[in-house]
């Protein structure tokens, strides 16, 4: 009896000390999956306002990635402003961007949190999605809030001009590139680095240039020194280009203080149709009324430093008169080539790039505008001046570029986005040559059929 009474106080005391344990082991349980249940991901709603401009190609990327981006986080709501053909959506931008402490410089434009992105590359997408991930995990005030008054139920959101498809904004990776610098580039795009050499190319062809530089270079002849004309030639060069680029580079500020208002766009376009028209008519009727010419009053003043050059008895005395009748010169040059940096840094501003990035172009675009002048040093230094520009050919040069100009200027007034597909570009640059060619050809024919006519009587 006293072996059974033992067993079963043992048998109590087992009984008794597992539903103890059991209790402590299901409180520990509790208590962890409540901690667990506290430190989970909380997911919070996220509002990103995006602000983009109808024709503007990182805005279409940008658009594809945040559809992309929303389809990864469906707690993410995109709010789409186009602030180009719409004025509310321009003033909402604006607002939105001083209460962030910034300005409403270009787009794309992105707000998430108390975060702006302004542009856009893989490297801010990068960003702009872990700052997604990290409000959706611990929650993030919504960018309107910011205005002091949260209600944006007024602005005409996503008011779009055209509409955009994801797939057709997204670069394929079979048409991507990689340039350093550039970034990535679509092949079935127009590069603006191919935009930046087509332009240059055409620009680089100046009368104006080679009227300066041929006359400079004609006077050098009589000392018989290559020396001395490949440098004064050289410096000349050099001095014109760096010119320019300052020139240029003011076109570009002016441009990007104004903003990416489309009537400024409409604007630049008006402004090129009106110097091809002068260009134009100074091949039928050369420098005859309003033409982009050097003036006439201007040419003494310029032949008389010229003059003074060759009297240099000592380098640095020739160097400088170099430099001052190269900045002279080109003051008066800029009158006849105005158009094409106009519409090229007006096609660079709508590209929103980084700054480096604006400068790299524009330094391109001047190395390729002196490439026929340092063409023009090499073989006038060699030849001795056997070469020279003729009227007939300044005629001709002022066609092309007025044609050129009148496709450009047609095309930022009707449709700027159409410079960003390459074949587009190549076929509106062809059609000018060719139109500039028929009537060369044309003109030619009449002008034997009168020789001949006027030789028969």
């Amino acid at each position: 009896m006293k072996n059974s009474k033992k067993t079963k106080k043992l048998n109590f005391s087992f009984v008794q000390i597992f539903v103890l344990v059991t209790l402590i082991f299901s409180l520990v349980l509790n208590v962890s999956s409540v901690k667990a249940l506290d430190s989970a991901p909380k997911d919070n709603n996220v509002t990103l306002y995006f602000f983009w401009g109808d024709g503007c190609p990182h805005c279409a990327h940008e658009k594809s990635f945040l559809e992309e981006l929303q389809q990864r986080y469906p707690e993410l709501e995109v709010k789409s402003y186009e602030v180009w053909h719409n004025s509310e959506n321009a003033k909402f931008f604006s607002d939105m961007a001083k209460a962030f402490g910034t300005t409403a410089m270009g787009v794309p434009t992105t707000f998430l949190d108390d975060k702006v992105w302004v542009g856009y590359s893989d490297y801010m997408g990068e960003e702009i999605e872990e700052k997604v991930k990290y409000c959706i995990e611990h929650g993030c005030i919504d960018p309107i809030q910011k205005l002091g008054n949260p209600s944006s139920s007024e602005i005409s959101e996503s008011k779009e001009t055209t509409s955009t498809k994801a797939e057709d904004n997204a670069i394929s990776e079979d048409n991507a590139i990689t340039i350093p610098i550039l970034g990535k580039l679509d092949t079935s795009k127009t590069p603006l680095i191919v935009l930046t050499i087509i332009l240059a190319g055409l620009d680089s062809f100046n009368p104006c240039a080679f009227f300066v530089l041929f006359f400079l270079l004609s006077m050098l002849i009589y000392s018989r020194s290559r020396k001395r004309m490949f440098l004064i030639g050289g410096t000349f060069v050099f001095f014109s280009a760096f010119i320019y680029f300052l020139f240029i580079a003011a076109w570009l500020n002016l441009f990007l203080i104004i903003g990416n208002l489309a009537f400024i766009t409409i604007i630049a376009g008006i402004v090129a149709l009106i110097v091809a028209v002068i260009n134009i008519k100074d091949f039928f009727f050369f420098e005859k009324g309003i033409s982009l010419v050097i003036p006439e009053k201007a040419k003494p003043k310029l032949f008389e430093r010229m003059r003074n050059l060759l009297k240099a008895t000592s380098l640095s005395s020739m160097i400088f008169g170099t430099i001052v009748l190269s900045i002279a010169a080109n003051t008066y040059e800029l009158l006849c080539t105005a158009g094409f940096p106009m519409v090229f840094t007006r096609i660079l501003t709508l590209h929103n790039l980084p700054t480096f990035q604006y400068y790299f172009y524009l330094l391109l675009y001047c190395l390729i505008y002196v490439v026929p002048l340092i063409a023009i040093v090499i073989i006038f230094a060699m030849t001795l001046g056997a070469k020279k520009l003729t009227e007939w050919q300044g005629q001709v040069l002022k066609l092309i570029s007025g044609m050129m100009m009148l496709c450009l200027g047609l095309v930022l007034i009707i449709n700027p986005s159409l410079m960003n597909n390459i074949f587009t570009s190549i076929a509106i640059l062809a059609t000018a040559l060719a139109i500039a060619g028929i009537i060369i050809f044309i003109t030619k024919k009449v002008k034997k059929y009168k020789e001949a006519k006027e030789g028969n009587n």
